[in-house]
């Protein structure tokens, strides 16, 4: 507003300035607030389903733009719909062309909010308030706490609004403003001003609100609030922006698809606003009504467009935001760890199964190169592999942490069993990466020291025993990082090849104990001491295996086979 009409506005001995001023923002805090309850509490109620849903459903492209859609409708939140699509593209689960449809049907989703302001219950805003509160308070279960508080950040929504048409009502009687309001009515000051505003308060839905607010009082005509709206649409990538600071290149890539969709979609729409009105207001409802239409229009148009060409589109997006070259870390960090998600335990629990992969990862190259660098490696190769653990136990103490911090919000059932499993995951995996360490390493050097040399048929038998030992880790990390019930149960049915295999090697080392061989004693000791070692990474790797299954799935012999599990800790 020029200062001109500010001072005209404060020489208007009729209107207190300072209350209704007070007034407009705190409806402003009201609104965000319920619409920020609103949302937690719909993550909570709806949040692991819609993951599901998610992996589920973006086969192609078409279905990833209804499947966004139809989640950020229900979630009400995008950003949450993004930062999941994100995860699904880093872990594989999702190509990024499939995540840019689901991205670019949020967009369409998030007009659901318009569509709810827009609908004139206001006066019911109180009883939504106290019907939520009362749920929330008596109900015990936290599903049914969530449900209330979703209830009830809907009622605030509204009486946000009623607060805010009130505080704004006297202002149709002062020439300044309307005066003002007429101003938007240029399409580019009405993006430019909906853009800034967005990007101050940091939310597209309150734009939206402010915008029906002033309609429905008529201080804000039908071109002005769809100005209004299309501004607002650039002025929400700049928080999704901001928020990829530090964050993988593959959110910076769906920050960049975001912002290229927006930014070009109103583009397009800026020089036929007033054919764009003309069409809203063919449908009728009212300007409030017509203006949540035009929202509705204008995403669900640019989507066609873009979808015509997204393969074209997401190629151009990786060019501009190419991969890194990869860089050691002295000191490994987590990557996927991410704080903000804390308050949503589903999205949280899927980032610390991230990096929980690359915890994985670290202690398969470890496990790979355990058997040359004992039977053959030199000091410093040796020495090297040792150091690789203090990456393996930097990473556990990262998302043990993480976990932890889990912990302590409210947990469904499910996400509490999914925690645990999660948490005796990155404990056995760390112990697999200390029995390589300490005992394989040891063994190594030991081997240096005593000068042994294995002979090229026992390198055969222990090989083989390595080889099936790798296996298994591989089919437990499925298992784990997946939730793959198959491969759980092909890993624990490897036992009795890992057990064969180990009865062939030591039947083969009391062979060579009676052989006439130089350092047969200190050989027969390193080498049973090594297929010992193997066989407690297996024992551990089946540990892994099995917590991505519930135990009443296993067969009926599972009981016999997790006494003998715990025979096999203890002596381990």
């Amino acid at each position: 507003m020029p200062s001109g009409s500010l001072a005209a506005l404060a020489a208007d001995e009729s209107l207190d300035v300072l209350v209704i001023v007070m007034t407009l923002f705190g409806g402003l805090a009201l609104f965000l607030h319920g619409m920020d309850q609103m949302t937690e509490a719909l993550k909570t109620v709806a949040g692991d389903r819609m993951r599901k849903i998610l992996a589920a459903l973006t086969t192609n492209r078409f279905a990833a733009v209804g499947t966004g859609a139809a989640v950020t409708a229900i979630i009400q939140s995008s950003s949450v719909t993004t930062v999941l699509v994100v995860g699904f593209v880093t872990s594989g689960l999702m190509t990024l062309t499939q995540a840019a449809g689901v991205i670019m049907g949020a967009n369409i989703g998030t007009t659901m909010t318009a569509q709810i302001i827009a609908l004139d219950v206001t006066k019911y805003a109180l009883g939504l308030v106290t019907a939520g509160f009362l749920v929330a308070f008596v109900g015990k279960a936290e599903i049914v706490k969530a449900r209330g508080s979703m209830i009830m950040g809907l009622g605030l929504i509204f009486f946000g609004m009623e607060v805010m048409g009130e505080a704004t009502a006297p202002l149709r009687e002062v020439p300044a403003f309307t005066e003002a309001m007429i101003s938007l009515d240029s399409p580019l000051v009405g993006i430019l001003v909906g853009l800034a505003f967005t990007a101050v308060v940091q939310s597209s839905s309150a734009t939206t609100a402010l915008v029906i607010v002033l309609a429905s009082q008529g201080l804000l005509s039908l071109e002005a609030g769809i100005a209004l709206i299309l501004g607002s649409n650039i002025g929400t990538c700049v928080t999704a922006l901001l928020a990829t600071l530090g964050k993988p290149r593959d959110a910076l890539r769906a920050a960049v698809i975001h912002t290229g969709f927006n930014v070009t979609g109103v583009v397009i729409f800026f020089p036929f606003v007033g054919a764009l009105a003309d069409v809203v207001r063919s449908i009728g409802g009212g300007t409030t009504r017509e203006i949540a239409n035009a929202h509705t229009v204008f995403n669900v148009t640019v989507t066609g467009i873009f979808l015509a060409v997204l393969p074209f589109y997401v190629r151009l997006v990786e060019r501009v935001v190419p991969d890194r070259p990869p860089i050691e870390e002295a000191l490994i960090k987590a990557k996927y760890l991410d704080r903000e998600l804390l308050r949503t335990p589903p999205l949280a629990l899927d980032r610390a199964r991230l990096e929980l992969s690359r915890l994985a990862d670290r202690v398969r190259g470890m496990l790979a190169d355990a058997l040359p660098a004992v039977l053959d490696g030199t000091r410093a190769e040796l020495s090297a592999l040792e150091a690789r653990d203090d990456e393996v136990d930097a990473l556990h103490g990262h998302i043990v942490e993480y976990l932890g911090l889990i912990s302590r919000q409210p947990l469904t059932d499910d996400a509490s069993s999914e925690l645990v499993g999660l948490m005796e995951v990155v404990n056995d995996l760390e112990a697999i990466g200390d029995i390589i360490e300490t005992n394989l390493v040891s063994l190594g050097y030991g081997r240096i020291e005593s000068a042994v040399t294995v002979s090229p048929a026992t390198r055969a038998v222990i090989a083989e025993l390595h080889e099936a030992v790798r296996r298994a880790y591989d089919g437990a990390m499925i298992a784990a990082t997946q939730r793959n019930r198959d491969a759980a149960r092909r890993v624990s049915g490897m036992k009795r090849e890992i057990n064969s295999l180990e009865r062939s090697a030591a039947a083969h080392q009391v062979e060579r104990l009676v052989a006439d061989e130089p350092n047969r004693i200190e050989a027969y000791k390193l080498e049973m001491d090594l297929i010992g070692n193997l066989k407690r990474i297996y024992y551990f790797s089946k540990r892994v295996a099995r917590s991505a299954v519930p135990t009443s799935d296993w067969p009926a012999e599972a009981a016999a086979d997790a006494a003998s599990d715990a025979a096999e800790r203890t002596s381990a």
